[in-house]
């Protein structure tokens, strides 16, 4: 079971996401104590991958207001991220392509464990992401209608 923490709202309207991945994510105390009060923000987090391993940055987790001034992490430093050496590799590879980047799309709970999901995402056009609106549009609209016609 899952609880999510932080969503990135921003992600699949910018990228096309074509596979999704789960990652541990490495913490210290007072960064895992303010996740669970929910003092995190994603809308600017991104993976990079360097030296054979993965990274994630842009994440702001904010100082845990119950600990000291020298017990406190910095807010936006980099988080290694706990993968497999083949999916880094997969990672690298498709970052290497032009257009392509790995957006964090939420934080979560999973067990007692934070875990990040990201994906492997090309960015959208604005003519891209106003024919996703009016495909939506158009499926809501076609939902409504049937489930009128189901209610006679």
């Amino acid at each position: 079971m899952s609880r999510d923490v932080a969503r990135n709202k921003k992600a699949r309207r910018d990228y096309l996401i074509s596979e999704v991945f789960e990652a541990g994510i490495q913490l210290k105390g007072t960064e895992v104590k303010a996740i669970r009060d929910g003092k995190v923000n994603i809308s600017d987090a991104f993976v990079r991958i360097e030296r054979k391993e993965a990274f994630l940055y842009g994440c702001d987790i904010q100082p845990w207001q119950a600990a000291g001034e020298y017990f406190q992490h910095a807010p936006k430093r980099p988080r290694r991220l706990l993968l497999h050496k083949n999916e880094i590799l997969k990672l690298a590879q498709s970052t290497d392509e032009k257009g392509y980047t790995l957006p964090c799309l939420r934080v979560y709970f999973k067990g007692s464990h934070v875990k990040v999901e990201f994906g492997i995402g090309k960015g959208k056009s604005h003519t891209d992401q106003r024919q996703d609106l009016k495909k939506r549009a158009e499926m809501r609209e076609a939902e409504r209608e049937v489930a009128r016609f189901n209610r006679r």
